[in-house]
């Protein structure tokens, strides 16, 4: 008969995944690395605005402001995603290096907006709490 430990360890569900996904420094990190590894050279300079604002965001995490973290990660990101769901890219093309990091910057968007979203919709800011 398994322990109680194990069961409430194999409870966790997807939704708390995500949840610990938005709540986690790494993946704005990650998402502003894949974005100036895209547009740095040749420099674009729109998508360029992107990276500062989500190491920002990174700061913020690392300073105890999680949900507010959260909440911005989720909003660029999906903002970076529009932009880059707007250049259609031809079928060969997406089988190269460059397609590659495309896609993944696009499901590290994915990723963040739903985490990030699920993080600042449901998350508790600990002033709240003290209150």
């Amino acid at each position: 008969m398994p322990d109680k430990q194990t069961e409430e360890e194999v409870k966790t569900s997807t939704i708390q995944y995500a949840k610990k996904w938005g709540e986690s420094p790494l993946p704005p990190t990650v998402l502003a690395t894949l974005i100036t590894a895209q547009h740095a050279r040749p420099f674009q300079a729109l998508p360029m605005l992107f990276p500062p604002v989500l190491l920002a965001s990174t700061y913020l995490n690392l300073n105890d402001y999680v949900v507010d973290s959260a909440g911005i990660n989720a909003a660029w990101s999906t903002l970076y995603l529009i932009l880059a769901r707007r250049r259609k890219q031809p079928f060969t093309e997406k089988w190269g290096i460059r397609g590659i990091v495309r896609g993944a910057t696009m499901g590290m968007c994915v990723a963040n907006l739903v985490g990030g979203g699920l993080t600042y919709a449901f998350g508790r800011r600990s002033r709240e709490e003290e209150m």
